[in-house]
């Protein structure tokens, strides 16, 4: 028999277990979710790093599942809930490996990604999916599970948890003086080719320092391609412009140092998404995927979108001849972002003599026209998120 939405869920499972861009973009629905029902548990199954991310958010149990061990792991973690019965488990992950991991968990509902938005046959591991909605950017899509549940109330809102001894690694790295966050690397998977080249780093890096006296502090995970590409910028720039600080830091406290820099410069990768999560500029590298999914969501004005020239060279397509979110697995993709579009956006944030402007902030979601495609649902679910 399948079960009705719960009216006002107890305990609620988010099954979302990568990455770090992804589970940033998570933390307002469940935000929102806490709004909506202040006294409702939930538990967060989450990845290893990312839990390393998001660890000390309030109101929400954690659940680690490092992926390296597998179906070990898998089941670790079914005989840890083994007793434990959710209102509603929310499948956010559009992967395999989740839906074979939600297998073993207990829960009354089961809500998934329409058929059109789902991947490698979610909707085949749910009881409800989410009304189709074309278009939507990453951080919407995780909304409409909230929305699916009736939440109205769809402000953004992260407070994420920076401690005071993140801000002290990050200080002793960085320094007092004004600095950009450049990261360079996208995680290296297998054609992925979201870096942009050294060169061009380098001349937005010898730009900020020369021009405005600002210090670029290179991030990132520490991998041999990561350190290759901060030991090429490094070559490549004026002395003093630039610390490298590749493999050097925690994740909290490369939090900390984005919490505290004038602005953030990468490709589609976890620390735009972070910077976007802390109110921090973000300019955004976009010639592979789609920025109008994926791009850090309250700064989109700020990207440098090469993504329909790339449809238009590499695919030989125009826009509307495309799926959404497509992506352009081209290597060159990325050099038709210049250098120059860099540099002018970072003008735009600095045009004040006093150095940064933080730009607007995004406080709502756009208004979409989303609800259950459950029909036997108790309630029937608002699709309000104003603007």
């Amino acid at each position: 028999m399948k079960h009705p939405l719960p009216a006002q869920p107890a305990h609620i499972c988010v099954l979302r277990l990568s990455a770090l861009g992804d589970v940033c973009n998570l933390v307002p629905t469940v935000r929102a979710l806490q709004r909506q029902w202040p006294e409702a548990r939930i538990t967060w199954i989450v990845g290893k790093g990312e839990h390393s991310l998001l660890s000390g958010l309030t109101g929400v149990e954690f659940v680690v599942y490092d992926k390296s061990t597998g179906l070990a792991g898998m089941r670790a973690i079914w005989r840890q809930l083994k007793d434990t019965h959710f209102d509603v488990l929310l499948h956010m992950q559009q992967a395999l490996r989740a839906s074979a991991l939600s297998l073993g968990l207990k829960a009354k509902v089961r809500i998934g990604y329409d058929r059109a938005r789902a991947k490698d046959w979610q909707y085949l591991f749910t009881s409800h999916q989410l009304a189709p909605r074309e278009r939507a950017h990453v951080l919407e899509s995780f909304m409409d599970f909230a929305r699916t549940l009736g939440v109205e109330d769809c402000r953004l809102d992260w407070r994420l948890d920076v401690p005071p001894e993140a801000y002290t690694e990050a200080a002793r790295v960085t320094g007092e003086a004004p600095y950009l966050i450049i990261s360079p690397c996208a995680n290296p998977r297998l054609r992925n080719f979201r870096n942009w080249s050294p060169e061009g780093y380098a001349a937005v890096v010898d730009h900020a320092w020369q021009q405005y006296g600002i210090r670029s502090v290179m991030t990132g995970g520490g991998s041999p391609q990561e350190r290759e590409m901060g030991a090429r910028i490094k070559a490549l720039v004026s002395e003093g412009a630039v610390i490298d600080a590749i493999g050097g830091t925690s994740l909290k406290g490369l939090l900390a140092m984005i919490d505290r820099a004038v602005a953030v410069i990468a490709p589609d990768s976890g620390p735009v998404h972070m910077g976007n999560a802390l109110n921090t500029p973000v300019i955004g590298l976009y010639a592979t995927t789609n920025p109008e999914r994926a791009a850090p969501y309250c700064w989109q004005h700020l990207v440098v979108n090469r993504y329909p020239d790339a449809v238009k060279t590499y695919l030989h397509k125009q826009m509307d001849e495309i799926n959404w979110g497509q992506r352009v697995r081209h290597q060159d993709a990325m050099s038709l972002i210049r250098a120059e579009d860099v540099i002018a956006r970072l003008a735009e944030l600095l045009a004040d003599t006093d150095g940064v402007i933080r730009g607007q902030s995004c406080e709502r979601l756009p208004v979409a026209a989303v609800s259950s495609t459950d029909t036997t649902s108790s309630q029937s679910p608002s699709a309000r998120g104003d603007a």
